[in-house]
């Protein structure tokens, strides 16, 4: 027996017990396992950390408040995972979830015309298929899992109600069809999309995302619907906000545009009025596709550090910029002593001065990456928040080794190309 198969037999094994429970059980053991699950999974601990600082337009009033919202949202995770079983063995959802404003979307649907339903990782997002396809024929795109056996399952989940679940790879093809014949068509927009040459300030920080949604209601003249999901004792409630119609006399452009800033305002606002039910575990910031930077480098959000000593300042003063081009579009933050404030310097998001050893110890979540330029030992106290490395100047040296001759060890910008980037890329 193959390991997907060992482990889905696992999974549905250890998931059996959880099909029988009540809802409200289920939600009050996710809630356990999701704070057990905060302390063990530190890269998605990190990253949740790292998001919810970067929010800025969420209102988080202190540490302790965004540490609690990051737990909730772990809490929220393991409550999805665990209503898998259940869901499976659900035959009725009435009584656990519920729209509370269908009659728009029906009478659309009746009329024989297709819609685009989105949303995002808000609450349990499998529920607004669930109940979407139980009142209207529909399609959404699903992205397969690396265990095929186990997606099998989820989809048959999913497909319960005579939906169809298509890949991301056939989703303009197949979505246009669909909508086209009057069916609607699911579309999950809150993933980090950096190649999608669209950006909106969502929670007040710049986010790449797919215009997907728009692009199909302006080729099909359908409407779009943002629906999003709260969890309540016992189940869910539904909300679909009024259609958004596309305007054909307006270019194309133009409309992708206004349509996704429409769509992403609507699901932001509902993601502030419960911040602990949405996916802050995801890349929704990323910054940069996978062409160029190791995966390993490729972090949204970037402090570094510089030293106080002159000598050492004006070395690494050069080689900033090349930094910022290897990073250009990433969210960078310098760290720089007091004594340098009238230095000119790279472009960046913020600059953070400091005065001294402890001042370089800031309580800071944002950052995910950074370099340390400074004598200053700081990884062990930022690898407690939300940082995943601290990288000196001689460990990049050491990771540009094996692609840079000894003799060119002292140009560090050619250091930080070798050292972060995919050979013949910069």
């Amino acid at each position: 027996m193959d390991r997907e198969r060992i482990s889905y037999f696992f999974i549905r094994t250890f998931a059996a017990p959880f099909s029988i429970l009540p809802y409200s059980w289920l939600h009050c053991i996710g809630r356990l396992i999701g704070r057990l699950a905060y302390y063990c999974m530190r890269e998605y601990r990190k990253r949740a950390l790292s998001n919810l600082a970067l929010a800025n337009d969420l209102p988080i009033q202190s540490e302790k408040e965004l540490i609690r919202i990051a737990k909730k949202s772990f809490e929220n995770l393991a409550i999805n995972v665990l209503e898998y079983a259940r869901f499976d063995r659900e035959k009725d959802f009435s009584k656990v979830i519920r729209c509370e404003n269908p009659e728009t979307a029906n009478a659309i649907h009746r009329q024989g015309q297709g819609v685009i339903f989105f949303c995002g990782h808000l609450s349990n997002w499998e529920a607004l298929f669930l109940d979407g396809t139980k009142r209207m024929k529909g399609i959404a795109i699903g992205k397969a899992i690396k265990n095929k056996v186990l997606y099998r399952w989820i989809v048959s989940i999913r497909e319960k109600h005579g939906g169809t679940i298509i890949a991301p790879r056939n989703a303009i093809k197949e979505g246009l069809r669909a909508l086209r014949k009057g069916t609607f068509l699911g579309i999950v927009g809150d993933q980090g999309m950096p190649d999608s040459g669209y950006s909106f300030p969502f929670l007040g920080r710049r986010a790449w995302s797919t215009t997907a949604p728009a692009l199909l209601a302006y080729k099909t003249h359908c409407p779009i619907i943002v629906a999003t999901t709260r969890r309540i004792k016992g189940g869910y409630r539904i909300r679909y906000s009024d259609p958004i119609w596309p305007n054909l006399e307006q270019p194309l452009e133009t409309e992708t545009v206004r349509l996704m800033n429409a769509l992403l305002t609507i699901l932001q606002e509902s993601i502030k009025s419960s911040p602990g039910e949405w996916l802050w575990q995801h890349n929704r910031w990323k910054q940069q596709t996978p062409q160029i930077l190791y995966k390993r480098f490729r972090k949204d959000c970037i402090c570094i550090i510089l030293p106080e000593n002159q000598a050492d300042f004006d070395r690494i003063r050069p080689h900033l910029a090349t930094l910022k081009q290897i990073y250009p579009q990433n969210f960078l933050f310098l760290l720089v002593p007091e004594r340098y404030q009238d230095e000119s310097l790279i472009p960046v998001d913020e600059v953070i001065y400091y005065r001294d050893e402890r001042g370089a110890m800031l309580r800071d979540y944002r950052f995910k990456l950074i370099f340390n330029f400074s004598p200053i030992r700081v990884a062990r106290h930022y690898e407690k928040l939300s940082v995943f490395e601290v990288l000196n100047i001689e460990d990049l040296q050491a990771l540009a080794a094996p692609h840079l001759s000894q003799d060119r060890m002292s140009d560090w910008s050619e250091v930080f190309k070798r050292a972060l980037c995919r050979p013949g890329t910069i």
